[in-house]
């Protein structure tokens, strides 16, 4: 499992201090202002910066990192994937970071046919979407509810029960 998850994106600078625009990919803004810090990645791996300030802003969040200090540094970053060490971010018992579950196996919980593995997680306005690759070319959608999604285990793979139709 990787120990750096995608949490955000800079999307522009705000003001001369420094500011960042970021678009966050946390479940909430609240899940994103409790981190103390964020990563960025090189070449050489993942640098820390540590948090000055965090607000909302839009839809996003307006954040100061430490070493950011004028519009110039910020303009730098602009474009840039942030990350949240796994150990940063706390999660309920029986929930899954997406980063975990892209690339596992889809079974029927029944039979035990595999159906393919899960490609994206997509959300199209009422529900997650778990977007299967069946192979050559071929997608499944399934909505991410409890009557088609039976259980999960980063070790096994997906099991869901899917309505005639669904999977074609």
């Amino acid at each position: 499992m990787k120990k750096y998850l995608e949490c955000g994106k800079i999307t522009r600078i705000h003001g001369l201090n420094g500011g960042l625009v970021v678009s966050h990919y946390c479940d909430s803004y609240d899940v994103f202002a409790d981190l103390e810090r964020v990563y960025f990645q090189s070449s050489n791996g993942y640098t820390e910066m540590k948090f000055k300030k965090v607000s909302p802003y839009k839809s996003g969040v307006l954040l100061l990192l430490e070493g950011i200090n004028d519009a110039d540094e910020a303009m730098k970053h602009r474009g840039k994937t942030i990350y949240a060490h796994r150990d940063d971010l706390h999660i309920e018992e029986g929930s899954y970071f997406i980063a975990d579950l892209i690339g596992l196996s889809v079974y029927d919980s029944n039979t035990k046919e595999k159906y393919g593995t899960l490609e994206e997680i997509a959300n199209y306005g009422a529900q997650d979407v778990y977007v299967i690759d069946r192979g050559n070319g071929v997608k499944s959608y399934i909505p991410a509810i409890p009557e088609f999604v039976k259980g999960i285990s980063i070790e096994e793979g997906i099991f869901v029960s899917p309505i005639e139709g669904m999977i074609e």
